[in-house]
């Protein structure tokens, strides 16, 4: 097989650089995933290596069911099972930014030009080795834990820390049934606290891969439309003009936001009783709060509902908002009505944009003297890659959490967690707000 440019494929070169990047990105992603779990305190309910191996499917669009024989607390059949879709994307981040840079930083040896052969030789054995390595995950990450009945969340009961307190309030819960057998009761009861369930997890295998698969691609797609540096094949350098300059602002402001999530998380942690519970959700989830508040900083509807002990996961006031019956939609508007502070998150997001405005337009070439046509010609670009863009992030922060059990050191009883984000208005505003940012950008740059 040969180069457009005549030479061969360096077929050598190309494995030991997709090697490098899968290999870099794997470690980090596994590296982010058990220290969050550990922090969060996950490792206390089983294994730490199967869990993080799970973790890991998951950041990469993979799929975890957890299952299990829970008869003892009164539950059965389909009752004791778990459906789970939510990405923890501060692991997803890590992996996609390590092995972003390392694939563009091996493009760069090549030249100034890429040919198309060698272009598709080395995207291909990254995401080859990558989905290798991704199968072995999900043979790994399969696993159980161990719900014990003292600590249980029982519906209607709330968690109970000591079998004092479960032998106390539950005859209030069961009125004059707790009449019946008077003698036996109390055996029961002590029987329950004392019972402990073994719970499995595991990886659908099938689906892991085909979301790897996706996951992978548009990584590797998303790194060349943002590495500036990086060597094109023989006529994009049109896509270089255009495409690059938004794409590589966006995805900047984007990972700036995060990081500075990171941080506030950080500081949270300093002042809190539980600062490893708070530093391990920042690194697991830092992305998905952020991603979720941009989006609503620029007016984009959620919808959602959460019940159970999965609405302790959410912070105020969307805790409050999404234990209703669910159907109204989630805004700045009605958070602001229970904490006036949230209209901050609209000036975040506007500034922002317009962040991604003015690095759009100081990376894009000036063709003409005319400042006008310039913001247009960044408004335009910028819009169309924010149409494609917020879109996206309503997709990834997309929350589907229907239990009667979670695995990942998390136990709860009828618990349920809902949350999306309407994608078409995303696409509309998205256009709208990255025209609009584009504009003020380019005139700014200009002045």
């Amino acid at each position: 097989m040969s180069a457009s440019g005549g030479g061969r494929v360096p077929w050598g070169p190309a494995l030991l650089a997709a090697i490098a990047s899968v290999s870099w990105a794997f470690l980090a992603m596994v590296g982010i995933a058990a220290l969050g779990l550990h922090l969060i305190g996950a490792d206390r309910a089983g294994a730490l290596g199967p869990m993080t191996a799970a973790a890991t499917v998951l950041a990469v669009g993979g799929s975890v069911t957890p299952s299990g024989d829970v008869g003892v607390f009164g539950l059965e059949g389909a009752q004791a099972h778990a459906a789970i879709d939510i990405a923890p994307l501060g692991v997803s981040l890590v992996g996609a930014l390590l092995l972003g840079w390392l694939f563009s930083r091996s493009l760069r040896a090549t030249g100034a030009v890429i040919g198309p052969a060698e272009l598709a030789v080395r995207a291909g054995l990254v995401a080859v080795l990558f989905l290798l390595l991704l199968a072995g995950l999900t043979w790994v990450g399969n696993d159980t834990v161990t719900i014990d009945g003292a600590t249980l969340a029982l519906p209607g009961l709330g968690r109970q820390r000591t079998e004092h307190d479960l032998l106390r309030r539950l005859p209030e819960q069961l009125g004059d049934i707790a009449d019946i057998g008077a003698g036996l009761l109390p055996d029961r009861l002590a029987e329950l606290v004392d019972a402990k369930a073994s719970v499995g997890f595991t990886v659908a295998a099938g689906r892991s891969v085909l979301g790897g698969a996706v996951w992978v691609v548009a990584v590797l797609l998303i790194a060349l439309l943002a590495a500036r540096r990086t060597p094109l094949p023989p006529g994009g350098q049109a896509l270089h003009r255009t495409v690059r300059p938004a794409v590589s602002a966006l995805c900047g402001v984007l990972v700036l936001a995060v990081g500075a999530g990171l941080v506030a998380g950080i500081y949270a942690a300093v002042g809190d009783d539980h600062p490893g519970l708070v530093l391990g959700s920042a690194l697991l989830g830092a992305p998905n709060g952020v991603w979720i508040g941009v989006p609503l900083g620029l007016f984009i509807p959620w919808y959602g509902k959460a019940s159970g002990a999965l609405r302790q996961v959410l912070p105020y006031p969307m805790d409050d908002l999404l234990a209703g019956p669910g159907g109204e939609p989630l805004t700045v508007g009605r958070l602001a009505e229970l904490d006036g502070r949230v209209w901050l998150l609209v000036v975040a997001s506007v500034l922002l944009m317009l962040a991604a405005g003015v690095l759009t337009a100081a990376r894009t070439p000036v063709a003409s003297s005319r400042p006008f046509a310039f913001a247009g010609r960044c408004a335009l670009r910028l819009g169309v890659v924010t149409a494609l863009a917020l879109p996206l992030l309503v997709w990834l922060t997309r929350v589907s959490a229907g239990a009667s059990l979670s695995v990942l050191g998390f136990d709860a009883f009828g618990a349920g967690l809902e949350l999306y984000g309407n994608a078409p208005l995303a696409a509309a505003l998205g256009a709208g707000w990255g025209a609009a940012a584009g504009a003020a950008g380019a005139l700014a740059a200009w002045a």
